[in-house]
C-alpha cells in the first residue's frame, strides 16, 4: 500500500528525469528591499531565546564530529557527515538518546559573507535529507555562497534509526492486495495487510514508534540549531517539510529567522481533509495533463478509469515478469504528475498499457515505491507511515470510509476511490495512538515566514498556502503565488519565484503578501 502524500519535489523529479529542474536562477537582488508592509530583516544572528532549556549540557553543548560521508553513494569532498545526539523522549531529557544523521557543506563565500546554516527538509515524511541534499546543491548555488547547506535524516528515517517494517519479498507480495476493494474478500485482505504492516513496524521500531512525531522532529531541529551555533533558524522546507516548519515556528517563535515553506501542506485539514485535498490536487494536475495532449479532461479521465478497471480484472504483463495491478497502475500515473517534465513519459506509459503492456506504468510505480532493478525497496514509505500515523489522531473506520467514497469519487473519478479507502487503511489497527487532528502552527511574535504556493501543485493543492499563512498569524505568514505546474515552485523554472525566495533568504527582503509570479 502506498499513500500519495506530501512527497518531496526534488526526489520526485529525480525519479523521472535527470536535471528536470532548472535550478535557481535568481540573482539575489529581488524587486527592491522593503516592498511589502511586512518588510523587515529577520536577524541572521539574533540571540537564542533559550527554548531548548531543560536539556542537559551533554546535548546542548555537544561537538559534532564532521567526517567523510560513508556509503556507496557518498557525495564529493565538499560534504561532511556527523551524528547528533537527541533525546529519545523529550519528556525524559536525561534519558536514552538516539542518533540523527546530518550532512553539511560549508558556505563557499567565506566567513565574512556567511549568514549561518540553512536547514532543508525535502518532504515525505520519510525522505532522506542526507541522500537528497548533495543532489540539490546545484539548484541553490546563490544560497550556498552565504549559507552552510545542512540537511538530516529525521528520527525514524534512513540513517537515523530508520524503520523497515517488511522484507522486500513481503512488500512485493503485498502488491497483489487491491487497495480499492470490490468485494468482502478483497476488503478483508486489504485491512489484514494494513494491520500486518503496523505489527511489522512495531516489531522493528520498538519504543521508537512512539517518538517519531513531527513535534519530536521540530524539537530536534531546535537542538540542531543550537549545536550548529545559530542564533535563529534558517530553513527551507518542501511539502511535508512545510508542516514541520510550521510546527517548529509554533514551538519556537522567537527562534524563527528566515523560513521558506514551499508546496504547502494545509495545516487546517485532518486526515480526511488531507485526502480530499490531494484527490482534488491530483485530478487538477491530470486535467491539465490531458488538456496538454488535446483531450477533454472529462473524457480523458473516463478513458483512464476504463483502463484501470480492465487492469483490475486482468493485470497486465510486463517486461520483468511481474504483473501490473490496478494499484500499481494508479501509482504509475501519479508519479509523473509531480512534474510537468514527466508528462511525456506518462503518455508513453498509458499508450503501452492500452496496447496490453504494463511495463511503462510499472517502471513509474517502482520509482515512486523506491524499488530498484534488483527488487530491493527503500524504507521511505515505511518511515512515512510510522511518522504520519503517530501524528494523525483521526482513524476512520471501514464503515465510515464507505460512506465517504461517493464524495471522493465525485472529486475525482480516477483517484477518489483509492484516496477514500486510504483514509481507513493507512493507519488501520495501528499499534500507537495518533497525537492530533491537525498540527498547531500559530506563531505569534515570529519573524515573517515566506509561504510559496503553486496553483498547479498536485500533492499539496494551492489553497493550503493561504491557510498556512492565515494559521501562522497576522504579520507572520507572507504568501507568494506561482501560476505553474508540478509539486513545488522554487527551482522549478520561475525566475520570479527564485529571485523572490533568494532575496528573502539572502537579504531579508520580505515581499508583499499576496505577490503573484505568472511565470
Amino acid at each position: 500500500m502506498t499513500r500519495f502524500a506530501r512527497w518531496t519535489a526534488a526526489a520526485a523529479a529525480a525519479l523521472l528525469v535527470a536535471g528536470c529542474g532548472s535550478g535557481s536562477s535568481g540573482d539575489g537582488k529581488g524587486e527592491g528591499k522593503g516592498e511589502g508592509k511586512n518588510s523587515g530583516r529577520p536577524s541572521a544572528a539574533a540571540p537564542s531565546s533559550g527554548t531548548t532549556s531543560g536539556l542537559p549540557a551533554s546535548l546542548t553543548s555537544q561537538k559534532l564530529d564532521w567526517g567523510h560521508c560513508k556509503g556507496s553513494s557518498a557525495p564529493g569532498s565538499g560534504w561532511r557527515c556527523a551524528t547528533l545526539k537527541v533525546p529519545l523522549d523529550y519528556a525524559k531529557p536525561d534519558g536514552e538518546t538516539i542518533g540523527l544523521a546530518l550532512i553539511r557543506s560549508k558556505s563557499t563565500g567565506g566567513q565574512s559573507k556567511r549568514i549561518g546554516s540553512l536547514l532543508f527538509n525535502f518532504g515525505g515524511p520519510g525522505g532522506s535529507g542526507v541522500d537528497t541534499m548533495p543532489s540539490y546543491e546545484s539548484a541553490v548555488g546563490p544560497l550556498h555562497e552565504r549559507y552552510d547547506l545542512v540537511s538530516w535524516d529525521p528520527r525514524g528515517v534512513a540513517a537515523s534509526e530508520g524503520v523497515r517494517c517488511r522484507s522486500d519479498k513481503a512488500i512485493q507480495a503485498a502488491e497483489s492486495v487491491d487497495a480499492t476493494p470490490d468485494d468482502a474478500a478483497e476488503e478483508t485482505a486489504y485491512f489484514k495487510d494494513a494491520a500486518d504492516f503496523g505489527k511489522g513496524c512495531a516489531k522493528a521500531a520498538g519504543k521508537l514508534l512512539s517518538h517519531v512525531s513531527t513535534t519530536d522532529t521540530a524539537r530536534d531541529m531546535d537542538l540542531m540549531r543550537q549545536v550548529l551555533g545559530d542564533g535563529t533558524m534558517h530553513y527551507l522546507g518542501f511539502s511535508y517539510g512545510t508542516e514541520l516548519g510550521g510546527v517548529y515556528a509554533h514551538l519556537f517563535p522567537k527562534n524563527v529567522g528566515r523560513l521558506v515553506l514551499d508546496a504547502v501542506v494545509d495545516p487546517s485539514a485532518d486526515t480526511v481533509g488531507h485526502a480530499k485535498n490531494q484527490t482534488l490536487g491530483f485530478q487538477r494536475a491530470l486535467d491539465d495533463y490531458l488538456k496538454s495532449t488535446g483531450q477533454d479532461p472529462k473524457q480523458g479521465s473516463q478513458k483512464i478509469v476504463d483502463l484501470l478497471n480492465r487492469i483490475d480484472a486482468n493485470p497486465l504483463p510486463t517486461a520483468d515478469g511481474r504483473k501490473l495491478t490496478q494499484t500499481l497502475a494508479l501509482t504509475g500515473i501519479v508519479l509523473p504528475l509531480y512534474s510537468k517534465e514527466g508528462w511525456p513519459r506518462l503518455t508513453n506509459a498509458l499508450k503501452g498499457a492500452e496496447d496490453g503492456d504494463g511495463s511503462g506504468l510499472l517502471a513509474l510505480a517502482d520509482g515512486y515505491n523506491d524499488r530498484d532493478s534488483s527488487g530491493h525497496y527503500g524504507t521511505t514509505t515505511h518511515s512515512q507511515r510510522v511518522i504520519s500515523c503517530l501524528d494523525d489522531k483521526q482513524r476512520p473506520t471501514p464503515a465510515e470510509t464507505k460512506k465517504l467514497l461517493p464524495e471522493f469519487e465525485k472529486i475525482s473519478p480516477v483517484f477518489g476511490d483509492f484516496m477514500g479507502w486510504d483514509t481507513a487503511g493507512w493507519c488501520h489497527d495501528w499499534p500507537v495512538a495518533g497525537q492530533y487532528d491537525n498540527p498547531e502552527v500559530s506563531a505569534p511574535g515570529a519573524a515573517p515566514i515566506l509561504i510559496v504556493g503553486n496553483t498547479g501543485d498536485p500533492a499539496t493543492p494551492y489553497e493550503g498556502a493561504r491557510r498556512m499563512a492565515d494559521e501562522l498569524g497576522k504579520g507572520v505568514g507572507v504568501e507568494l503565488t506561482w501560476k505553474g505546474e508540478g509539486h513545488g515552485a522554487y527551482g522549478s523554472g520561475s525566475e520570479c519565484v527564485d529571485s523572490t525566495v533568494n532575496s528573502y533568504l539572502l537579504d531579508g527582503t520580505v515581499p508583499k503578501d499576496g505577490k503573484v509570479c505568472a511565470s
